[in-house]
């Protein structure tokens, strides 16, 4: 979820400091097509680190259970913490008593790269087939792609059939649907967000334009490149401080107000991620609906997203073999049995999920954009959540921007200076 890959990021800002003098020479030999592995002999068994999750435990095993009686291989699956595995496998994977895979998050990249834990893998075209673009991207690291993605989460639209009949398709039914049913003396609202969380406000401020970091010519995050103050990031501010302006959204609203209001009926569309349908499903039942979020200018919003996969451990003997079972493992049919039993969405285009609710969801993660893995993006989220909460109290949008990315650009400079 969003809050654990907040944390994840704070992680990684810590750890940034101590491992930038000592990341590893990126020359070395790189794994070629399917990450030829280094042990020449079939290994008898892979070493697989899966989150501490039963649910997801359950579907590794089916899914291993097969990949075995197709290959022969066994897999060994250890439960452990994806938040506690890269501490481990700097120990452990040296000495022999690593991993051949493990899981991540993939706002964790960043310092997983510069420790050197896992393999850069070279695939074709034809093997990268059905995962989604943004997934692709989120497991790429300078250039390099270090991990193949399994499930992605983002936020879509979840609405009330008895107060909308149809779901808003452009920006401009959901403003009409705010302006017929808002009704703030009776906590009435037709749409609802937390404005004020810069995880949930991305597509809205970026809608014509504008982004956190840019990239140099061959697609690597440059941190000294904050977009966060251009033109087009300012008219998102002004659209979205004129939702405060028109009381189409309450100033101070939180997820609990926000989610309190929708399962009480007095919400029409509400934006939030797949977390919040089982709450929304009890309250509402066969009267709660979902679907991607509306188009600007009839182009898609791109929501953030974030994406968890499978890396190939930089220690293993058999990159080639790990590298196919983390192929096999987040395969469709793969995929859809993961979803089938953890539910979490997959991170393909090519799966059919039979449940409308989370189906548009995975629909708003063909737009979705992976929040930049750099180390650099945790010191992004304070300063924007201030700017927002001033935007929301009427300060001039511009001139609040312009402060926050000032003080990004502070903290990164203390961060990279050791500070």
């Amino acid at each position: 979820m969003f809050k654990k890959s907040i944390l994840s990021m704070i992680f990684s800002a810590m750890l940034f400091v101590t491992l930038a003098a000592c990341g590893p020479d990126r020359e070395t030999e790189q794994t070629e097509n399917n990450a030829e592995g280094e042990g020449s002999e079939k290994p008898e068994t892979l070493t697989v680190w899966v989150n501490d999750d039963e649910s997801q435990i359950d579907a590794y095993e089916e899914i291993t259970a097969r990949y075995t009686e197709e290959t022969g291989i066994e897999v060994e699956l250890v439960s452990f913490s994806m938040l506690d595995q890269t501490e481990a496998i700097s120990l452990d994977g040296p000495s022999g008593n690593g991993p051949d895979l493990f899981y991540q998050p993939h706002d964790r990249l960043g310092d997983i790269y510069l420790q050197g834990l896992a393999a850069s893998l070279e695939l074709t075209d034809e093997q990268l087939e059905g995962y989604t673009e943004g997934a692709l991207e989120a497991f790429t690291y300078e250039g390099e792609l270090l991990g193949l993605p399994a499930v992605t989460e983002t936020y879509s639209l979840l609405y009330n059939t008895n107060l909308v009949l149809e779901a808003p398709e452009t920006m401009e039914d959901l403003i009409g649907i705010a302006e017929d049913l808002t009704n703030p003396s009776n906590d009435e609202y037709g749409f609802l967000m937390e404005a004020n969380n810069f995880y949930f406000t991305y597509p809205f401020l970026t809608a014509t334009g504008g982004y956190v970091f840019g990239t140099n010519e061959e697609g690597v995050v440059q941190p000294d490149d904050i977009g966060l103050a251009s033109g087009e990031v300012v008219e998102g501010a002004k659209a979205i401080q004129s939702w405060y302006e028109n009381e189409y959204i309450p100033e101070g609203l939180n997820a609990d107000i926000l989610n309190g209001l929708f399962v009480d009926g007095k919400v029409g569309v509400a934006i939030n991620g797949p977390w919040a349908i089982p709450d929304y499903k009890e309250a509402l039942g066969d009267k709660l609906a979902t679907a991607p979020l509306p188009t600007k200018d009839g182009e898609p919003l791109n929501s953030f997203a974030g994406v968890k996969g499978w890396l190939v451990s930089e220690f293993t003997d058999y990159k080639q073999e790990a590298t196919d079972l983390a192929l096999f493992m987040t395969n469709a049919d793969s995929s859809l049995t993961y979803f089938e039993t953890a539910g979490e969405l997959p991170a393909r285009t090519d799966v059919e999920i039979d449940d409308e609710l989370r189906a548009s969801f995975l629909e708003q993660a063909q737009y979705a954009e992976a929040m930049p893995s750099i180390p650099e993006m945790s010191q992004v989220w304070e300063p924007m959540g201030d700017a927002l909460n001033f935007i929301s109290q009427g300060d001039d949008p511009k001139e609040v921007l312009e402060e926050a990315v000032a003080q990004i650009e502070e903290e990164i400079a203390l961060q990279q200076s050791g500070q």
